[in-house]
């Protein structure tokens, strides 16, 4: 794409995410019906270091209007995780010694989303003081974490604001499959409805 198409693409993607995240429907969560305040931001995977300034940019501009975000990546996360656990240099050392389907076990094991990720999550939004989280890092933590998982587990917790899951691939709505998050644009992270397309909404 030549340069002043993309600059021209990230700028109106800019302006939506902008101009809806300071209204006070979303910010509100007005007229979501019983459905839960999710949002995903799917973009190319290629796009994975604009989209990264972009939630900066986001970040400073909302917080002129007074707008906390709390910007959460999964990957620091499991690193956090595994450091305070014991287990990061052992990985770290032993990683390319291990047969892949056992260290994605043994990951999937340390790190599980229901009873260690979500709540990490959880601890961390209760410490915070925010008006809107963003929750990144989707493809850094393929496969062993799966997006749709976290999202699952998270409806307990994000109640209170807006969550936006910036999701390298797209959110894919059909008659025959429903809703699913693809990964990359090509693998399927099984089904998962309960989110809104952020380019779908209106301020």
């Amino acid at each position: 794409m030549p340069t002043h198409l993309h600059q021209a693409k990230e700028h109106e993607r800019f302006e939506h995410l902008f101009n809806l995240m300071k209204s006070e429907p979303f910010l509100k969560m007005q007229g979501l019906g019983n459905e839960v305040p999710f949002y995903i931001c799917p973009y190319p995977s290629e796009d994975a270091s604009m989209m990264e300034q972009l939630q900066q940019q986001l970040s400073r501009q909302l917080a002129k209007h007074s707008i906390q975000v709390l910007k959460l990546g999964l990957y620091d996360i499991v690193c956090d995780i595994m450091r305070r656990e014991g287990d990061w240099e052992y990985y770290i050392e032993h990683e390319t010694e291990r047969d892949k389907a056992d260290l994605k076990d043994d990951l999937q094991s340390i790190l599980d989303v229901e009873n260690v990720v979500t709540p990490e999550i959880n601890a961390r939004m209760q410490a915070a003081s925010f008006d809107i989280l963003f929750l990144s890092g989707v493809g850094e933590v393929f496969p062993y974490i799966r997006s749709h998982n976290v999202l699952n587990n998270l409806q307990r917790f994000a109640k209170e604001h807006p969550t936006v899951l910036f999701f390298p691939g797209e959110y894919v709505h059909t008659a025959e499959r429903g809703a699913s998050l693809e990964l990359f644009g090509k693998l399927h992270d099984d089904k998962y409805y309960r989110a809104f397309n952020i380019y779908s909404c209106e301020p």
